[in-house]
């Protein structure tokens, strides 16, 4: 290219090299007109569920819990996400010649993470709290999970050319064009074509966040219980989104030199780190159940042979089972040892059946 080209390239606003955006954002089917925007926060919600269930099953979970709590929470997040977008950016909907019934219009984009976590987790908590299952639990295996979906989800901001960064000619820019009718979309400037694609940036973030949260949860399990796994979440997630605010020139209200969103996550990561720090200081008091109420995941029974030797049957029976068997009888078989599972609902207690048994199972409140 020659350095006349290269010289009216710069003065335009255009990179050498840059990522051009789609010419479309929906495909119609029908009467029907399906959004880029909506598939990709589909496909990762999908993408989140799966792997949560996987590593709730690995837990000793049971099948199907994470899938039966995405609905609420996959609702409730979607409500809580809109409602901060339309309040944090009102100006957008209200002002004067604007039209308010676009707030609804959720597919050309504009949802809040700061209102769809918040949202989201109260619709896992009323389920849990329905069956008897542990936050804290719940909360490590959702943890990792929520920036995947994040990483696919900002995607859509990719395909409706909104959220970019300040103008900028690296080779890795965003190309953004006007809408159809020809005005500049907000945050353009006349002339200006390529621009920091800040949903890159907060995509390979969250990628790399849920990567490192996957690690830690492997490697620090025991210490990052109670909550602490899902606040490390929110701090990294608070980071990364920290410094991408500052690239963004949508509109957006400003206080103190800082866009809302800014203050946003210096105020909920101060919020979660204090949260790490005082949860760190007793796990010891967090449920620790991973099935519902009146589930029991059976315990094990070891009973003498008929050789005098202790031996194992490899039957698993519940605690129901053994009501009337010896293990309730003082006159019992005292080789025999109860093990209690150790992912038992916190709702079966073992006092009841240690007081009929006679034995103490030394199993830990959860």
């Amino acid at each position: 290219m020659s350095s006349t080209a290269i010289e009216g390239a710069a003065g335009t606003g255009r990179a050498l090299a840059a990522i051009p955006s789609p010419q479309v954002n929906s495909i119609p089917i029908g009467p029907l007109e399906i959004h880029f925007y909506a598939l990709c926060i589909l496909a990762g919600v999908i993408v989140a569920v799966l792997w949560s269930e996987r590593r709730w099953k690995a837990m000793g979970g049971e099948a199907g819990t994470i899938l039966d709590m995405a609905v609420w929470a996959v609702v409730l997040g979607l409500i809580g996400g809109r409602l901060y977008h339309v309040i944090s950016d009102a100006q957008l909907y209200f002002a004067e010649g604007r039209e308010p019934i676009r707030a609804l219009y959720v597919w050309e984009g504009g949802l809040g993470i700061w209102g769809a976590v918040p949202m989201g987790a109260l619709g896992v908590w009323l389920v849990a709290r329905k069956r008897g299952l542990s936050m804290s639990k719940l909360s490590f295996a959702i943890a990792p999970t929520l920036p995947l979906a994040q990483a696919i989800g900002r995607w859509g901001n990719y395909f409706n050319q909104e959220l970019f960064g300040r103008p900028t000619d690296v080779p890795w820019a965003v190309e953004i064009h006007p809408y159809p009718e020809g005005h500049l979309r907000p945050g353009m400037e006349f002339g200006v074509t390529t621009y920091h694609p800040t949903f890159l940036y907060e995509s390979l973030w969250c990628l790399g966040l849920a990567v490192l949260l996957a690690w830690a949860g492997r490697r620090y399990e025991s210490s990052l219980q109670g909550g602490r796994l899902f606040a490390l979440y929110v701090m990294g997630y608070c980071v990364g989104r920290f410094w991408i605010e500052y690239l963004r020139v949508d509109p957006a209200n400003d206080f103190f030199g800082l866009r809302l969103n800014n203050w946003t996550s210096i105020v909920v990561f101060v919020g979660a780190l204090a949260y790490f720090v005082w949860a760190g200081r007793r796990l010891d008091a967090f449920s620790g159940s991973v099935l519902p109420h009146g589930a029991d995941a059976g315990t094990q029974v070891f009973g003498v042979t008929g050789g005098g030797e202790v031996g194992n049957d490899g039957t698993v029976y519940s605690t129901a089972d053994t009501g009337d068997s010896d293990l309730d009888t003082p006159g019992g078989d005292a080789g025999t040892e109860y093990h209690p599972s150790p992912e038992r609902s916190s709702s079966e207690g073992s006092t009841e059946n240690d007081a009929d048994t006679g034995t103490d199972s030394g199993a830990k409140p959860e």
